[in-house]
């Protein structure tokens, strides 16, 4: 199957600057390559891509502060005859 989830704490900007990177990989031809927490998965989404964006925040009574996230997933089908075929492709730093 492989899974990938990993987070890192960056500044606005950084984040900013690694959205522009995946979208111009997005908007060309062949493979997205992802990196962070030392982790790196390439991906070949194949269109159409099925975009969700979902948004929360968490506060309890007493609370001094509220958590707050968004979450961007992309879904696309892939062809695949077995689970390896259809596995993700990714590597930890240093393999």
């Amino acid at each position: 199957m492989g899974e990938l989830e990993t987070e890192a704490e960056k500044t606005r900007s950084e984040i900013a600057s690694y959205l522009r990177e995946l979208a111009e990989q997005l908007d060309g031809e062949g493979a997205v390559t992802l990196e962070l927490g030392g982790k790196q998965v390439q991906l070949d989404p194949t269109d159409p891509v099925t975009f969700k964006l979902e948004g929360e925040s968490d506060w309890s009574e007493g609370d001094t502060e509220a958590k707050q996230s968004i979450e961007f997933e992309l879904v696309w089908w892939c062809e695949a005859q077995t689970a390896e075929e259809g596995a993700l492709d990714i590597t930890t730093e240093g393999q």
